[in-house]
């Protein structure tokens, strides 16, 4: 019996639990570190790496976005205003991407440019989440819906997630506690989940249409990061966060040099 299928799909299924597992340790950087770890290491096309990455984020997420609509966490009306921006957004991204005669060759280089910028923001947004979230336990404050400053934030991060598939995470729950400072932490990031579901479905199915998701790379990944993810939250609270949260920041700063020096 030839096996050398699941040879090659081993080590995949391991970079999937080890990014589910920093996952489940910090709550953030699952694009953010899959996206990369598929081009340099693995050797995916670029628009292949964004592509399953996507798919595999909306599978993901819509288990944690249940899980935060069930327990009340979920702000709809925010989710909704950036819903209105990243949707449509993403769906001209890939309108583009389908209709401009471009090179491919061309197409990737552009993917890394826009990692090698997503990534450092990314990483910065994750030392500075834990600080920004410090104070969101009050209910008091300026409590303005904000309608356009969401979703025009909801159209800048639906391009950026469309064609690099970083920034859902951490980019989102940082701006949106800056933009509802009084909001509890739990309602941030639960929100934040809940609008990275529709919009990492919608990209990933355009990609997928576009020719550019690999359903075995998917399989495995997906076979990994769900036992990864269960074990890394089984141990959230082990390892200090004030360790964790700059190395992995670091490991994003490196990981954009690295696709930029290829």
């Amino acid at each position: 019996m030839d096996l050398s299928w699941a040879a090659a799909l081993l080590p995949l299924a391991g970079a999937g639990f080890g990014v589910g597992f920093l996952v489940g340790l910090t709550g953030v950087g699952g694009g953010a570190l899959m996206t990369p770890l598929l081009i340099s290491t693995f050797g995916v096309p670029p628009a292949v790496a964004v592509g399953t990455d996507l798919l595999y984020a909306s599978v993901t997420k819509t288990v944690g976005g249940w899980r935060h609509h069930v327990a009340e966490n979920v702000d709809w009306p925010i989710v909704m205003r950036l819903a209105l921006g990243s949707i449509p957004a993403a769906i001209i991204v890939l309108a583009i991407m389908a209709n401009v005669q471009m090179d491919t060759d061309a197409v990737a280089q552009w993917i890394r440019y826009g990692l090698a910028f997503a990534l450092p923001v990314s990483g910065l947004a994750i030392v500075l989440y834990p600080i920004m979230m410090r104070g969101h336990d009050a209910t008091s404050g300026d409590k303005k819906p904000r309608m356009l400053a969401t979703v025009l934030f909801g159209g800048a991060l639906g391009a950026l997630v469309t064609l690099t598939s970083v920034g859902a995470g951490a980019i989102g729950v940082v701006v949106l506690a800056l933009l509802f400072p009084w909001l509890p932490a739990k309602r941030i990031v639960g929100t934040d989940i809940a609008h990275a579901v529709p919009l990492t479905l919608v990209a990933g199915a355009g990609h997928l249409g576009l020719g550019h998701v690999d359903p075995w790379i998917l399989l495995a990944l997906l076979c990994g990061s769900i036992p990864g993810i269960l074990f890394g939250t089984r141990l959230a609270g082990v390892a200090p966060e004030w360790l964790l949260r700059p190395l992995l920041a670091l490991t994003l700063c490196y990981a954009a040099y690295a696709l930029l020096s290829k």
